[in-house]
């Protein structure tokens, strides 16, 4: 009999199982309350009542229990709990007020502490099912803001679209550029996970800020038309020398072969950083590329605040961080095998590079040196879109 009570308790509900529980006692008459209790683990009482509605014939119902059974809900307990809770999480409270979903910074433990000190009290439990009743969620953030809409942003979108084809259009180069995250060089923790056997992760330190600790500065190109990426991964400093040198290290190394005796090449680039619209150095070491190489530069920036449109992050860094995810990055060389281990199915290919050059910081450019750059400004926005030719 208790097998049977313990294979039947899973699939019933209390209701069912009262029930099932006084048919089984009414069924084996006098003494089967008791022997039905021994044998299911339910307190007799439970039995009894059970045995009653059997008797006086139960009602078929999809209910579990009578109106107005069960425990008393917290707001009738303790009238009031629900305001204080939400005057407690109020002040923390994000997204749209008037919104169906909101989220709190709080934690339910000190939500519990808050109550308790205006005279309520709640377990975690119960707070949790209150707060899910106010419309509030656990919630990770997004990264979804830019900041501010630059007015002509969608029309420098449509330049630097209509740009690109042409290049594109007279099988000239055109390169998205961009410095991907500094990485820490040793036994440190990386996000994501990987296949490893059961009980045997890979041990990393328990610190991620150490001092002194070498770095690995990936530098990338992406090269739109033949779907190729490169990128050089310095160990001194992200600068204007650096950013160029990658440039010019591509070209000596795949662009030549690639392309052959071309006279221009397009740069599509963020607005800040090492090859920032504003870079003083970043336009007078473009100059001397183009003055050793002979080759024209169009730089095309996108808007501030819109760097995630910008080609090298979604078709090259993207791949690069998925492949060495979960994985520490012990020494140069393990960066660069995984960075040139990146495959796509629609055929990415990458090289990877490793630039040992020092570069120092703090260099000026004066206004004379920078007047005497060969920068042509395109009509439309200068500043953002320009041609700097060999000297």
């Amino acid at each position: 009999m208790a097998e049977k009570f313990d294979r039947m308790r899973p699939h019933l509900n209390e209701r069912q199982w009262r029930l099932y529980l006084g048919s089984e006692a009414f069924d084996l008459g006098r003494g089967g309350v008791a022997l039905v209790a021994r044998a299911s683990g339910a307190a007799p009482n439970t039995v009894r009542k059970g045995l009653r509605e059997i008797e006086n014939g139960a009602e078929i119902t999809d209910r579990v229990r009578a109106p107005g059974g069960g425990r008393p809900s917290l707001e009738v307990e303790q009238p009031g709990i629900t305001a204080a809770l939400e005057a407690l999480v109020e002040p923390d409270a994000r997204g749209e007020p008037t919104g169906p979903l909101r989220w709190t910074t709080r934690s339910r433990k000190q939500l519990r502490e808050g109550l308790r000190r205006t005279g309520f009290r709640a377990s975690i439990k119960a707070i949790a099912a209150l707060l899910k009743g106010l419309g509030y969620r656990l919630q990770k953030v997004k990264k979804t803001k830019e900041g501010a809409d630059h007015p002509d942003r969608d029309a420098q979108f449509g330049y630097i679209n209509d740009t690109c084809a042409a290049f594109l259009d007279t099988g000239d180069p055109v390169l998205s550029i961009d410095c991907k995250k500094k990485e820490l060089v040793g036994e440190y923790a990386q996000a994501g996970r990987e296949w490893q056997p059961g009980g045997n992760p890979v041990e990393v330190n328990g610190h991620d800020f150490p001092a002194g600790v070498p770095k690995a500065i990936p530098y990338g190109i992406y090269d739109i038309g033949a779907n190729e990426g490169w990128v050089s991964v310095g160990v001194s400093a992200e600068t204007a020398a650096f950013a160029v040198n990658t440039l010019r290290q591509w070209w000596y190394a795949t662009g030549r072969d690639l392309y052959g005796h071309i006279d221009r090449l397009c740069l599509t680039a963020d607005a800040g950083g090492s090859n920032s619209y504003r870079s003083r150095a970043w336009k007078a070491e473009l100059a001397a590329f183009c003055a050793e190489t002979g080759i024209s530069v169009t730089v095309l920036h996108y808007p501030p605040g819109t760097s995630k449109w910008n080609r090298v992050e979604h078709r090259l860094f993207s791949f690069v961080s998925m492949n060495w995810r979960g994985r520490p990055l012990t020494d140069y060389q393990v960066i660069l095998d995984l960075i040139g281990g990146t495959e796509t199915e629609e055929g990415l290919s990458v090289t990877a590079w490793l630039d040992e050059h020092e570069y120092p910081t703090g260099i000026k450019i004066t206004d004379a040196e920078m007047a005497s750059l060969p920068i042509e400004p395109h009509e439309w926005h200068g500043s953002w879109n320009y041609t700097i030719h060999p000297a």
